[in-house]
């Protein structure tokens, strides 16, 4: 797709999502666009349903899923709204990329291939930093009031999967995260944050050299307007892409409220791989009841994690493989 198609195609997809009535619409949203091979025509099938059928196969079935596609025409008022947005929305891409905020759609080829294919995908994210389409990565998480055996748990699977060269990916937040970043950074390795507010802030307060330094020398991604504040639905979203991005999850600390919970959940919606520190399980009822589940791995040590690992990709020497894999595969632990 050349430069001014995808700039077409982006002011398309922001003007749809401006216009929609929920924020939990995105999703649904991103599998149209991503489905149909275009947000233009889905925008242009909206203002004109007649004279701009859709492409899909389904599109005229009476199973036709999906906000767009339920569409049976909008009132002028809506039209009137929607070509607005459609020209507002070109004017905050020249914005965006003024201000040096690189907007990343599910049209680009840049876009995360991971995450693309999640039934949870984005329909952007912001980036700062280098971006990988293929980026092999492992999500290190835990709890903000991590433990001391937490930490260095998760020092050391950081070390380890730097020395693998694989990406850690964190959520920039206080504790587990953040050792996991830092000690990324430390090793000369590469790190991915995840952000829970727009691209342009910085949370909490004490990590903002530690975002900048990872802008710098790895990548922060954020699925939010820019000046976005965070709120109590923003980490929860964070985290499930952390889960779709990465090809597996490392559970270094963990307590029964911690919110590293949602992204187990997101792990196994996912198909992805989750290691779980046999220390949580003592402190967490919600792990115990993974242990049980498809996929999941209870370690001791970072070498348990990376015996783990090792299993992990020789199930498939195909990484993406291994999601379907770990959905039929007997549980085990190392």
């Amino acid at each position: 797709m050349n430069h001014d198609a995808l700039m077409r195609e982006n002011s398309a997809l922001v003007a749809l999502l401006r216009t929609c009535e929920k924020p939990d619409t995105w999703t649904s949203i991103a599998n149209d666009c991503v489905l149909e091979g275009s947000a233009e025509r889905l925008l242009r099938h909206k203002l004109d349903p007649s004279h701009n059928p859709l492409l899909r196969d389904d599109a005229n079935t009476d199973d036709a899923q999906g906000v767009l596609l339920d569409d049976v025409g909008l009132s002028l008022e809506q039209i009137e709204k929607l070509k607005t947005a459609w020209i507002m929305a070109a004017r905050d891409l020249e914005t965006w990329r003024e201000r040096g905020f690189d907007f990343v759609s599910v049209f680009d080829f840049r876009f995360p291939e991971r995450l693309r294919a999640t039934i949870d995908v984005p329909p952007f994210l912001f980036a700062s930093g280098k971006l990988k389409a293929d980026d092999l990565g492992v999500s290190v998480v835990g709890s903000r009031h991590c433990t001391p055996e937490g930490a260095k748990f998760a020092i050391e699977c950081a070390h380890m999967l730097v020395e693998r060269n694989l990406s850690v990916i964190a959520g920039l937040a206080k504790g587990i995260d953040t050792f996991a970043h830092r000690t990324a950074l430390d090793d000369g390795g590469r790190t991915v944050a995840f952000i829970g507010t727009g691209i342009d802030r910085q949370y909490p307060p004490e990590n903002h050299d530690l975002q900048l330094e990872i802008e710098k020398r790895g990548l922060v991604l954020s699925q939010f307007w820019p000046g976005s504040q965070p709120t109590k639905q923003s980490f929860p979203m964070r985290n499930a892409l952390m889960s779709g991005y990465g090809i597996a999850t490392i559970i270094a600390d963990a307590g029964e409220h911690s919110g590293t919970r949602i992204q187990a959940r997101q792990a196994q919606r996912h198909g992805r791989p989750i290691i779980i520190n046999r220390m949580v399980l003592n402190k967490a009822r919600w792990a115990r009841d993974l242990v049980s589940k498809p996929g999941v791995y209870v370690v001791d040590n970072v070498r348990d994690v990376g015996l783990t690992l090792d299993r992990i990709f020789l199930i498939n020497d195909d990484v993406d493989g291994l999601i379907e894999a770990v959905l039929t595969e007997e549980p085990a632990a190392v």
